[in-house]
């Protein structure tokens, strides 16, 4: 199955999350996967939603990871396997104001956990990109960060202004790291998960922000944020690396209209 996934060009993320899933489910029954019903994983299924409380997106790497145990590897026909996908959900992500953003930001007053948020921000990045960026993912000369292997194997590039590659400069010469733009206290090794989370909890103390702050929401803000501006969808679709527009168009739920564009409508008078 590996192999298979290998062959299809998944990400290695996305080939141990499939593995997992299997793996759980095989010591749920003390079984080999291929030897058990659909009813089984079904009820293996319902059990992670009712008891482990588990997110749509665990269920769906569940269902996706047996489709491809039944289909690619033992050869079956889906139809006779099929476990439908839980409805998605629809609610909207939090997000900040510009001002608030940019105060949360440049609050650290350590020059790496400030310019670890900034990038974030204004890259759009999820948390496992910016804390496996390389230091050659930054193209000084074109201006751009370079995003490799993003989520679903998927690469693209991310402008960024001469004041911030300066900005990187100074962090570099300050902090000097081996292989990864942020390392820890292992050189060559990637910043931590948790101190990533450490950082924008102390920095929304540090500014007094009072909403509830994690790394994700740098990115949910930077797409909010460039649609407030005037950047059109598919621009921004491009920049975070969507692979369909109705990802994308969350955002539109979000971002607040420019002055102007909506009437006051308890001073518009009627026809």
């Amino acid at each position: 199955m590996i192999r298979e996934m290998r062959l299809r060009n998944y990400s290695e993320r996305t080939i141990a999350s499939y593995v997992a899933r299997l793996a759980h489910l095989s010591k749920f029954y003390n079984s080999s996967p291929d030897q058990l019903s659909l009813d089984q994983v079904k009820d293996y299924a319902y059990y992670l939603l009712e008891e482990k409380k588990v997110s749509n997106s665990t269920i769906n790497q569940l269902i996706s990871a047996w489709k491809i145990l039944q289909v690619d590897i033992l050869g079956h026909n889906w139809e006779h396997f099929r476990l439908k996908r839980p409805r998605r959900q629809q609610k909207l992500p939090e997000v900040l104001s510009q001002d608030e953003t940019k105060m949360l930001v440049d609050s650290p007053r350590n020059l790496k956990h400030r310019t670890l948020l900034q990038l974030t921000y204004i890259c759009g990045l999820r948390r496992s990109e910016v804390l496996h960026l390389k230091l050659g993912d930054i193209d000084a000369a074109r201006k751009v960060v370079r995003v490799v292997h993003g989520k679903g194997n998927k690469s693209r590039e991310i402008p960024i202004t001469l004041p911030f590659i300066e900005q990187l400069r100074t962090y570099y010469r300050l902090y000097r790291p081996k292989t990864y733009l942020f390392e820890g206290i292992f050189p060559g090794k990637p910043y931590s998960t948790m101190s990533f989370y450490n950082v924008i909890k102390k920095a929304a103390l540090l500014c007094g922000l009072k909403k509830k702050v994690y790394p994700h929401i740098l990115r949910h803000c930077f797409a909010t944020h460039l649609l407030e501006r005037g950047l059109n969808l598919k621009r921004v679709q491009l920049l975070l690396g969507h692979n369909a527009m109705k990802t994308t168009s969350v955002y539109l739920h979000l971002a607040a209209p420019s002055e102007g564009e909506m009437p006051n409508l308890l001073d518009t008078p009627l026809d």
